[in-house]
């Protein structure tokens, strides 16, 4: 970023939900950008940040002690696609993996609702994105009452108090993976109700990008205060100090690459990461293979 880290922290922290607090989304503008930050700068600022952000994968990648698992929620076309293609353009794809979560399959809603997300947690060393997650379960389900009907659970585990043991649940799993060294950071891009139309719309006029628009996503704005109520709940109930959330404004795609982005190579950057030490043996081999490579006739 442009300015310092210390002013840097102060605006992301901005972005934060605070733990344990009453959330309503009316607090928050989709529109905000950082007044540090201009339209025109931010394409560089990105470059900027991706190439610190690549840096620091490489170390995290080679101490291998670490693991970052990026949550991404949002409502349909605040663009978390792009986000991820855009922050994470310049890192290692073998040290990154991306998992798009849709609807659960028969086997998955067979198991737990934390299970299919489970099995793609990154491994030490890696960073791991998944665009949805078990975050689905308090929100398209609660916002669709037939969504939870359908699911083989037993009947005592489907009434109204399902939605306060489901946050303890994901606090505790939360909890558990930071205790094993893996980082939890999760972003809801907050479009606004128009903003979106605005998005929709393009997609209809324009052929290229006919293949993203869905009926279903018009449908689903039908439901937009109640997706709201859902969400302000869960940012609320799952915001933690060591798993925190962070309200992205969506409106300007530029500022919320740039934002997300941020938070995450500077929340990296307070790790305490270092490349591996090599011991004696080691660099006995090295000295080895360097005086092989010197004797090679050319």
């Amino acid at each position: 970023m442009a300015f310092k880290r210390k002013d840097r922290i102060k605006a992301i922290e901005k972005l934060a939900v605070r733990p344990n607090g009453k959330v309503s989304m009316g607090d928050f503008d989709p529109g905000y950008t950082w007044k540090q930050v201009k339209k025109q700068n931010a394409k560089q600022l990105l470059r900027d940040g991706v190439a610190r952000l690549a840096a620091l994968q490489d170390m995290f990648y080679a101490q291998d002690t670490y693991a970052l698992l990026i949550v991404l929620q949002a409502m349909d076309a605040a663009g978390k696609d792009g986000t991820i293609r855009h922050v994470m353009s310049g890192l290692n794809p073998q040290g990154c993996q991306v998992y798009s979560f849709k609807g659960p399959s028969a086997e998955e809603r067979d198991h737990d609702y934390l299970w299919r997300s489970m099995k793609a947690l990154p491994e030490r060393g890696r960073i791991g994105i998944h665009n949805r997650s078990y975050y689905e379960e308090v929100l398209v389900t609660r916002v669709h009452p037939h969504i939870l009907e359908a699911q083989q659970l037993p009947a005592e585990h489907k009434g109204n108090g399902i939605w306060k043991e489901r946050y303890e649940q994901i606090n505790n799993f939360e909890n558990y993976l930071v205790d094993n060294g893996v980082l939890v950071l999760k972003f809801f891009l907050n479009v606004s109700r128009k903003e979106q139309k605005r998005r929709f719309m393009e997609r209809l006029d324009r052929k290229e990008k006919n293949w993203k628009f869905s009926v279903n996503d018009v449908k689903e704005r039908a439901y937009w205060n109640d997706y709201m109520k859902a969400y302000g709940e869960m940012l609320g109930r799952t915001s933690t100090k060591r798993a925190p959330w962070y309200v992205i404004p969506a409106d300007n795609k530029w500022f919320a690459r740039l934002a997300v982005g941020a938070v995450i190579y500077t929340t990296m950057e307070g790790l305490d990461m270092r490349y591996p030490k090599v011991g004696k043996a080691k660099r006995q081999e090295l000295l080895a293979a360097r005086a092989l490579l010197e004797g090679e006739k050319d």
